[in-house]
């Protein structure tokens, strides 16, 4: 298996507009009413949308391809591209996309390295993310690779208010 990161531009546009709103729904569809996903996904990843977050000097998108395949997608933000104001010295995971043709090869684990990675590159001293209150998988998943609970914030899906745990992970 030759796994690649590769960095996203405009002509991804489309690939990170299916591969957001796939893996978004093959999450997400089950617990939670149709409509309230299909509204979200309209404007999350609307190629609009998508373009805006790209441009943005402080968000990163990146593709993980697996023998040349698209697997999935990270997005990782800084500065004032995080979605809370988390500081100078935080980054933001605000993606972790892997379709499900490809989760359980450690290609979450693999994102989860890459924007460690990034991090060091830009010297911020804490990672976090916005994880569902209600996806116990991937919150144990987080905590594992050494993740804590730092509060909540609230997460718009259509018209209905969720929360998501803030997960932080402190670099050595």
């Amino acid at each position: 298996m030759t796994v690649t990161f590769i960095p996203c531009n405009d002509q991804h546009v489309k690939e990170l507009q299916k591969v957001g709103s796939d893996t978004f729904k093959e999450t997400f569809q089950d617990p939670n009413e149709a409509e309230h996903i299909d509204a979200y996904v309209k404007t999350a990843f609307h190629p609009n949308q998508l373009l805006k977050e790209l441009h943005h000097p402080f968000s990163q998108f990146y593709f993980v391809q697996v023998n040349g395949e698209v697997a999935g997608y990270l997005k990782v933000n800084m500065e004032d591209a995080q979605s809370e104001e988390m500081g100078s010295e935080a980054l933001e995971i605000e993606r972790i996309y892997i379709k499900q043709s490809f989760q359980k090869q450690g290609l979450g684990r693999y994102l989860i390295n890459q924007a460690f990675e990034i991090a060091k590159k830009y010297h911020k001293r804490d990672v976090w993310l916005g994880v569902w209150e209600h996806n116990k998988a991937a919150i144990a998943f987080y905590q594992k690779l050494g993740f804590v609970q730092t509060g909540v914030h609230a997460f718009l899906l259509g018209d209905e208010e969720q929360l998501n745990f803030i997960m932080t992970k402190t670099l050595s």
